[in-house]
């Protein structure tokens, strides 16, 4: 007898009894939106197919990790030989050498990378190696940067903590943050010889999108400099996003340590950190820095990974943008025709929305930092979210998280789905 296939709302319910929320992630959450998640059982290009069998155009995209779109017949034909051929050995690959070779050609200030398995073993390793290797414990982040979920570094983050009105978290003690200084962003502080080093997205994606203000990124460069601190970016989600040498090439400031994470390992968990040799050769064995993970270099991982970077060209990256240049504009004008109002905001491949009015009604303005990004119309997004969702599109279930394009998502693809929803009018 065919068993019937589960429903979103009935997966939920089985999820909330054995998983806290019924999600291994809270960004996945739906409490900021209302509403049930839907569960994805299969996912092509820009789609996604819940267990229900609905498609949705999905703008989430992993956070960030599917640059190519979804099930990419290279990067699953990639993972899937490498898979025959083992899944983890605690040993070293060929693969790991060419990913870090790749990583180092193409990222500016990389000599050498250390592969590790996320974003949050990135940064987390990132400020050990500046403390270690400048011999100071003070960190300096910015308001509303999320830089994964290490207690020195929970300190005001954005996305998932904003959407939840956390200000860290509940279990790290005064200790662990003691050392952790917090900043607004776009605002160059005064540094002293405390300070290891100041980590930052070098475009603001956790918060909104809030690119760099002119001059920011080189005052940081430039103060860092002053006082011997160490510059890291946090390049997780714009590294090979923005472009081949991520925000470091856009914004022609190079720092000190690079983080990566999501493009690099073709939607595998994966990350990276990398440096100039002399940095880096403070990290174990050569130096006294520790850092180690059972499943780092992870086989599949630098497969998919190779796979996907392999596309990662100028002309790739042109198209990218104008694909997303095209779905902001045609988003900006729904969203006005709709009723909305709000501000499509684009960095690049980047996007990133702004509900509400703008402050005097100055078209051209947009949030600089993180208390004004927090002045979105949360429940503005809610409604959108909703609306979307009921149209097939899959927004982010957080009024703080960016808009993820593919190159899967053709302006025929785009089209027919804004089209969809010039038909049903969101307002109550």
């Amino acid at each position: 007898m065919t068993q019937p296939h589960p429903t979103n709302a009935a997966l939920f319910e089985a999820a909330q009894r054995v998983i806290p929320g019924g999600v291994n992630s809270p960004v996945r959450a739906f409490g900021a939106v209302g509403g049930t998640p839907y569960f994805v059982a299969r996912a092509e290009g820009p789609y996604v197919f819940d267990v229900e069998g609905r498609r949705y155009l999905d703008f989430v995209q992993s956070y960030g990790a599917i640059i190519l779109g979804h099930a990419h017949p290279e990067v699953t034909e990639a993972i899937a030989a490498a898979a025959a051929q083992g899944t983890s050995y605690g040993a070293p690959t060929e693969r790991e050498v060419r990913l870090a070779s790749l990583i180092a050609e193409a990222a500016p200030g990389v000599e050498q990378v250390r592969l590790v398995n996320s974003g949050t073993e990135a940064t987390m390793t990132a400020v050990r190696l500046a403390r270690g290797y400048t011999g100071r414990p003070r960190i300096v982040k910015f308001a509303g940067c999320y830089h994964g979920h290490a207690d020195a570094l929970l300190a005001a983050g954005g996305s998932g903590v904003a959407t939840l009105g956390l200000s860290g978290s509940v279990g790290v003690p005064p200790s662990a943050v003691a050392d952790t200084i917090v900043v607004p962003y776009n605002e160059v502080p005064e540094l002293d010889d405390h300070v290891a080093a100041v980590i930052v997205e070098p475009v603001a994606a956790n918060m909104g999108l809030i690119p760099p203000v002119p001059g920011f990124l080189e005052g940081l460069r430039q103060a860092c400099d002053e006082i011997g601190a160490l510059l890291i970016f946090d390049e997780v989600i714009t590294g090979f996003r923005l472009g081949r040498g991520g925000a470091a090439e856009r914004f022609a400031v190079t720092p000190d340590v690079s983080c990566f994470g999501k493009v690099i390992g073709g939607g595998l968990p994966i990350g990276a950190i990398g440096a100039r040799a002399e940095i880096m050769e403070t990290l174990a064995p050569l130096g006294p820095v520790y850092q180690a993970g059972t499943l780092s270099g992870n086989p599949l991982a630098t497969a998919g990974g190779l796979a996907a970077l392999e596309h990662m060209t100028p002309d790739f990256y042109s198209d990218l943008e104008a694909t997303v240049t095209a779905t902001g504009t045609d988003l900006g004008t729904m969203l006005a025709e709709a009723g909305f109002e709000a501000r499509v905001i684009q960095e690049g491949t980047l996007l990133g929305l702004y509900m509400g009015p703008s402050p005097g009604g100055n078209p051209e303005w947009q949030p600089k930092n993180y208390d004004e990004a927090r002045t979105t119309d949360e429940q503005a997004y809610a409604r959108l979210h909703a609306h979307m969702l009921d149209q097939g599109i899959a927004l982010a279930p957080g009024a703080y998280e960016a808009i993820f394009v593919s190159l899967a998502h053709t302006p025929e693809v785009i089209d027919a789905a804004l089209a969809a929803l010039h038909r049903h009018d969101p307002r109550p």
